[in-house]
């Protein structure tokens, strides 16, 4: 494989346990387990060292393979799984986790995450915490928690969740949420960073302003926005020169003025809406 410096240049952020994570990430949402090695291992071959991957994304096996394959040392690699709500509650959880490492083809998984907060999901909680214990995890969180799901784990855990991984971008920019997380010492991770290709997004005036102003493109402004706010991003890419763009932002710095504009573009509302047809079928399926 070849070796690039891309790494050398991501920031990487120290978590509340100790744990540190490089702020930018490749993340492998809807891409196919038969696809899924080649644009992992192209993504490493750029720099990268974070791959964000999930249960429910039917592709650990194809990160698993890319990462026997690619010839970096394991500790110089960040991977990030979730569980799945079906596989909520204690035990079904601890077995869920020895899962995924199978399919990842590793002993240790460094962040894992609760996906959603359906079911039982205070038992998977202690589950993470047993698998952290016994060395199988390194860092354990939450995606897709609210203030008060947050406060529900808080409750009952012995250990503080790492991070948060929620929908955001500017325009759902989540204030009160990262407000709340950040006074818990939560790190935040963001899906749909750019979100999702939004082109209304891509080609707001106010983005497209600052694109000129920087010489840059207009997702790297966006992703600069994102990293200089202190969130984790892991854009998804089939295109290795996107994949090399993306990892450009830690080249320049928006002056504050400018993250004020993008932070003022904020909507207040998701661009991925879970309907309640959604959530209902979500739940019959995983009886």
């Amino acid at each position: 494989m070849k070796n690039d410096d891309t790494q050398n240049v991501i920031k990487i952020l120290t978590l509340n346990d100790g744990n540190t994570i490089p702020m930018l990430g490749y993340g492998v949402f809807q891409i196919p387990d038969s696809e899924c090695a080649k644009f992992v291992l192209s993504a490493l071959d750029c720099g990268y060292r974070h791959i964000d991957t999930a249960q429910i994304y039917g592709n650990e096996s194809g990160v698993g393979s890319a990462v026997a394959e690619c010839g970096i040392a394991r500790d110089e690699l960040f991977i990030t799984s979730k569980i799945w709500v079906k596989h909520y509650g204690y035990e079904k959880a601890l077995k869920s986790i020895d899962d995924s490492l199978e399919r990842l083809q590793t002993d240790y998984i460094d962040l894992m995450l609760l996906h959603r907060p359906y079911f039982d999901y205070a038992g998977a909680w202690k589950a993470l915490e047993k698998a952290q214990a016994d060395g199988k995890v390194r860092s354990i969180g939450l995606s897709n928690f609210s203030i008060a799901q947050t406060e529900e784990i808080l409750r009952s855990a012995s250990v503080m969740p790492a991070v948060n991984q929620i929908e955001l971008h500017p325009y759902f920019a989540q204030s009160k949420l990262r407000e709340y997380l950040a006074g818990k010492g939560i790190a935040v991770e963001a899906w749909y960073p750019l979100g999702h290709g939004n082109k209304k997004l891509l080609k707001d005036k106010t983005i497209s302003a600052l694109a000129g102003k920087y010489g840059k493109t207009p997702s790297q402004i966006i992703l600069r926005w994102h990293v200089q706010s202190a969130n984790i991003v892991f854009p998804k890419t089939r295109s290795v020169s996107h994949m090399r763009e993306n990892a450009e932002i830690f080249e320049f710095e928006l002056e504050s003025e400018d993250m004020a504009a993008i932070s003022a573009l904020d909507k207040g509302k998701p661009l991925f809406n879970v309907p309640d047809w959604w959530q209902k079928f979500i739940i019959k399926l995983c009886k």
